[in-house]
């Protein structure tokens, strides 16, 4: 008896908590409700993707592979499959969204789209407190787009260069015209966006209209805040990069 009176407590308290009920599984709970929880809009959805492509530097390229090859040693019945590769990107063309990419073109990824795959960038949000246990309540996306060549002239006025070694300092040594590797810069023009910001009774999952990703602006970029993301935000990270103010202003544009 005095475990059925405690689990009936137990109950009630839930019952009376601001927890979101089941009927809000998909949508915002009726504007007349004393309920403090919303869920995310699509436009809210869309400044946080911003920001993890902001905040983050590595994805996975998903491509696929041709069903035909000429010279590449690999399987024959590989023709057609899909293969997803961590890559390196950086957000240095932050007015467009479209991620920066220092292609490397003997990788398997860039192989694939020059023999006509189409490509996607997928990324999740690492937190950096260290305390988040569950990856499935965590924001996570992909970008549907296509790779188009970056010109010299625009790598220079941009600062493509410098914004990317700040990314990623290892990447100074395949920049292009080095002696490893042949490489290139290219952007992903992003075309779609998939979303998941978590779990579906408190995060928007689904499509996000282009026109949302490409309105954000800078400051509703810096003006969110990630779960589990480190007080200083973007600010902080800039200067954790080591990066001048001449260099910040790189991000500013």
């Amino acid at each position: 008896m005095y475990l059925k009176s405690a689990l009936l407590g137990l109950i009630s308290l839930a019952s009376a908590s601001n927890v979101p009920s089941r009927q809000h599984l998909f949508t915002n709970p009726d504007a007349d409700n004393d309920v403090t929880y919303t869920i995310p809009t699509v436009h809210e959805s869309a400044v946080q993707a911003r920001r993890i492509l902001r905040l983050e530097s590595i994805g996975t390229l998903s491509t696929v592979f041709p069903s035909t090859h000429a010279v590449e040693q690999r399987p024959a019945d590989v023709g057609g499959a899909p293969i997803g590769l961590m890559d390196y990107f950086g957000d240095c063309e932050p007015n467009t969204g479209n991620p920066t990419i220092l292609a490397i073109t003997i990788a398997t990824s860039f192989k694939n789209v020059d023999a006509g795959s189409n490509i996607t960038l997928s990324l999740r949000w690492h937190p950096q407190d260290n305390v988040w246990r569950s990856p499935a309540a965590l924001p996570r996306f992909s970008l549907v787009g296509r790779l188009e060549d970056i010109d010299t002239d625009a790598v220079e006025k941009a600062g493509i260069t410098a914004c990317y070694v700040a990314y990623h300092k290892d990447a100074a040594w395949w920049l292009p015209g080095n002696r490893i590797h042949e490489s290139k810069w290219v952007r992903l023009v992003v075309e779609e966006i998939y979303w998941i910001g978590g779990f579906g009774d408190r995060a928007y999952i689904g499509w996000i209209p282009l026109e949302e990703w490409q309105s954000v602006t800078p400051e509703e970029i810096e003006s969110v805040k990630l779960p589990g993301e480190k007080k200083g935000g973007w600010g902080s990270w800039k200067a954790w990069l080591g990066l001048g103010e001449e260099e910040q202003g790189i991000f500013e544009l």
